[in-house]
Protein backbone atom coordinates (compact mmCIF):
# COMPACT_ATOMS: atom_id res chain seq x y z
CA UNK A 1 0.00 0.00 0.00
CA UNK A 2 3.07 2.25 0.74
CA UNK A 3 4.17 1.67 -2.93
CA UNK A 4 0.79 2.46 -4.23
CA UNK A 5 0.42 5.55 -2.43
CA UNK A 6 4.34 6.61 -3.12
CA UNK A 7 3.31 5.90 -6.65
CA UNK A 8 -0.01 7.56 -6.65
CA UNK A 9 1.99 10.55 -5.79
CA UNK A 10 5.01 10.77 -8.13
CA UNK A 11 2.68 9.82 -11.18
CA UNK A 12 0.47 12.90 -10.34
CA UNK A 13 3.86 15.14 -9.53
CA UNK A 14 4.74 13.93 -13.61
CA UNK A 15 1.61 14.29 -14.92
CA UNK A 16 -1.09 16.12 -13.17
CA UNK A 17 -3.34 13.60 -13.06
CA UNK A 18 -4.48 11.07 -11.00
CA UNK A 19 -2.84 7.43 -11.37
CA UNK A 20 -4.98 4.18 -12.35
CA UNK A 21 -5.07 1.26 -10.60
CA UNK A 22 -5.91 -2.31 -12.28
CA UNK A 23 -6.91 -4.26 -9.57
CA UNK A 24 -6.09 -7.79 -11.25
CA UNK A 25 -2.87 -7.20 -10.29
CA UNK A 26 -3.37 -6.19 -6.63
CA UNK A 27 -3.70 -9.09 -3.94
CA UNK A 28 -7.51 -9.99 -3.11
CA UNK A 29 -7.35 -8.00 0.16
CA UNK A 30 -6.72 -4.84 -1.24
CA UNK A 31 -9.37 -5.39 -3.51
CA UNK A 32 -11.94 -5.89 -1.27
CA UNK A 33 -13.85 -2.45 0.30
CA UNK A 34 -11.56 -0.42 2.72
CA UNK A 35 -11.57 2.88 4.15
CA UNK A 36 -8.09 4.89 4.98
CA UNK A 37 -6.38 7.96 5.19
CA UNK A 38 -3.20 9.18 4.02
CA UNK A 39 -0.97 11.37 6.10
CA UNK A 40 2.08 13.47 4.99
CA UNK A 41 4.20 15.56 8.14
CA UNK A 42 7.22 16.70 7.33
CA UNK A 43 10.29 15.80 8.83
CA UNK A 44 9.54 18.30 12.26
CA UNK A 45 6.35 15.99 12.16
CA UNK A 46 4.39 18.59 10.97
CA UNK A 47 1.09 18.19 9.48
CA UNK A 48 1.40 18.86 5.55
CA UNK A 49 -1.92 16.97 4.30
CA UNK A 50 -4.46 14.36 5.39
CA UNK A 51 -7.31 13.11 3.69
CA UNK A 52 -9.09 10.08 3.67
CA UNK A 53 -12.42 7.87 3.69
CA UNK A 54 -14.29 7.56 7.15
CA UNK A 55 -16.20 4.46 5.31
CA UNK A 56 -15.59 1.85 3.29
CA UNK A 57 -17.02 2.64 -0.27
CA UNK A 58 -14.32 1.57 -3.13
CA UNK A 59 -11.79 -1.35 -2.92
CA UNK A 60 -8.95 -0.38 -0.71
CA UNK A 61 -6.16 -0.50 -2.77
CA UNK A 62 -7.87 2.45 -5.07
CA UNK A 63 -9.02 4.26 -1.87
CA UNK A 64 -5.28 4.73 -0.94
CA UNK A 65 -4.13 6.06 -4.28
CA UNK A 66 -6.86 8.25 -4.43
CA UNK A 67 -6.12 9.88 -0.87
CA UNK A 68 -2.83 9.65 -1.43
CA UNK A 69 -3.69 12.01 -4.15
CA UNK A 70 -5.86 14.19 -2.29
CA UNK A 71 -3.39 14.45 0.40
CA UNK A 72 -0.62 15.69 -1.69
CA UNK A 73 -3.03 17.98 -3.59
CA UNK A 74 -6.27 18.84 -2.96
CA UNK A 75 -5.83 19.15 0.95
CA UNK A 76 -7.91 22.48 1.30
CA UNK A 77 -5.39 23.48 4.84
CA UNK A 78 -2.26 23.59 2.34
CA UNK A 79 -0.66 24.48 -0.76
CA UNK A 80 0.07 21.57 -3.20
CA UNK A 81 3.11 19.80 -2.58
CA UNK A 82 5.81 20.46 -5.06
CA UNK A 83 8.56 17.18 -6.02
CA UNK A 84 11.66 18.96 -4.04
CA UNK A 85 8.92 18.68 -0.88
CA UNK A 86 7.58 15.76 -1.37
CA UNK A 87 11.44 13.93 -1.10
CA UNK A 88 11.33 15.35 2.78
CA UNK A 89 7.91 14.06 3.52
CA UNK A 90 6.87 11.54 5.19
CA UNK A 91 4.05 9.14 4.62
CA UNK A 92 1.89 6.91 6.81
CA UNK A 93 -1.19 5.20 5.94
CA UNK A 94 -4.37 4.42 8.12
CA UNK A 95 -6.90 1.48 7.86
CA UNK A 96 -10.14 2.02 9.30
CA UNK A 97 -12.11 -0.30 11.33
CA UNK A 98 -16.02 0.05 10.52
CA UNK A 99 -17.12 2.26 13.08
CA UNK A 100 -19.33 1.73 16.24
CA UNK A 101 -22.01 3.62 17.50
CA UNK A 102 -21.51 4.70 21.05
CA UNK A 103 -24.26 4.98 23.50
CA UNK A 104 -23.47 7.45 26.66
CA UNK A 105 -25.98 9.51 28.88
CA UNK A 106 -23.67 12.48 28.80
CA UNK A 107 -20.28 14.12 27.90
CA UNK A 108 -18.83 13.11 31.00
CA UNK A 109 -19.63 9.33 30.51
CA UNK A 110 -18.76 9.74 26.38
CA UNK A 111 -15.29 10.84 27.52
CA UNK A 112 -15.24 7.90 30.25
CA UNK A 113 -15.50 5.31 26.96
CA UNK A 114 -12.93 6.84 25.04
CA UNK A 115 -9.80 4.95 24.89
CA UNK A 116 -6.73 7.02 24.54
CA UNK A 117 -4.41 5.65 21.74
CA UNK A 118 -6.66 3.23 20.78
CA UNK A 119 -9.68 4.82 19.11
CA UNK A 120 -10.68 7.41 16.76
CA UNK A 121 -13.49 9.10 16.65
CA UNK A 122 -16.35 10.84 14.74
CA UNK A 123 -18.69 13.12 15.82
CA UNK A 124 -21.54 14.88 14.74
CA UNK A 125 -24.76 16.87 15.40
CA UNK A 126 -26.96 19.56 13.96
CA UNK A 127 -24.88 19.40 11.08
CA UNK A 128 -21.53 19.78 12.20
CA UNK A 129 -19.10 16.59 11.98
CA UNK A 130 -15.64 15.81 12.58
CA UNK A 131 -13.17 12.71 12.96
CA UNK A 132 -9.99 12.58 14.46
CA UNK A 133 -7.64 9.39 13.77
CA UNK A 134 -6.52 7.57 16.64
CA UNK A 135 -2.64 9.26 15.77
CA UNK A 136 -4.00 12.26 17.14
CA UNK A 137 -3.69 10.56 20.81
CA UNK A 138 -0.19 11.73 20.36
CA UNK A 139 -0.76 15.22 20.28
CA UNK A 140 -3.90 15.18 22.64
CA UNK A 141 -3.37 12.47 24.64
CA UNK A 142 -6.04 13.29 27.45
CA UNK A 143 -9.82 12.39 26.73
CA UNK A 144 -11.32 15.98 27.14
CA UNK A 145 -8.06 17.50 25.17
CA UNK A 146 -9.31 15.01 22.26
CA UNK A 147 -12.84 16.03 22.60
CA UNK A 148 -12.52 19.58 22.87
CA UNK A 149 -10.33 19.70 20.06
CA UNK A 150 -12.69 17.70 18.12
CA UNK A 151 -15.55 20.09 18.27
CA UNK A 152 -13.50 23.22 17.39
CA UNK A 153 -12.66 20.75 14.34
CA UNK A 154 -16.66 20.25 13.54
CA UNK A 155 -17.33 23.91 14.30
CA UNK A 156 -19.23 23.69 17.16
CA UNK A 157 -18.60 25.25 20.39
CA UNK A 158 -15.88 23.91 23.00
CA UNK A 159 -19.09 23.45 25.47
CA UNK A 160 -21.35 22.21 22.73
CA UNK A 161 -23.75 19.49 24.29
CA UNK A 162 -27.19 18.11 23.04
CA UNK A 163 -29.29 15.09 23.06
CA UNK A 164 -28.80 14.75 19.41
CA UNK A 165 -24.97 14.39 19.80
CA UNK A 166 -23.31 11.31 18.17
CA UNK A 167 -20.19 9.54 18.88
CA UNK A 168 -18.72 6.39 16.48
CA UNK A 169 -15.44 5.20 17.34
CA UNK A 170 -13.68 3.44 15.00
CA UNK A 171 -9.64 1.49 15.11
CA UNK A 172 -6.96 2.10 12.46
CA UNK A 173 -3.61 0.00 11.67
CA UNK A 174 -1.05 2.50 10.88
CA UNK A 175 1.69 1.75 8.12
CA UNK A 176 4.31 4.30 8.23
CA UNK A 177 7.12 4.58 5.64
CA UNK A 178 10.74 4.41 6.48
CA UNK A 179 11.89 7.46 6.74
Amino acid sequence: MLDVADQAIKFALKTSNPIGINLRNEPKALQAPGASFVTLKTAQHQLRGCIGAPVAHQPLIRDVAQNANRASFKDPRFKPITAEEYETLRLSISVLSPQSKMTFKDEADLLRQLRPGIDGLVIQDGGHRALFLPSVWEQLPEPHQFLAHLKRKAGMALDHWSDSFLANRFIAEEIHAKS
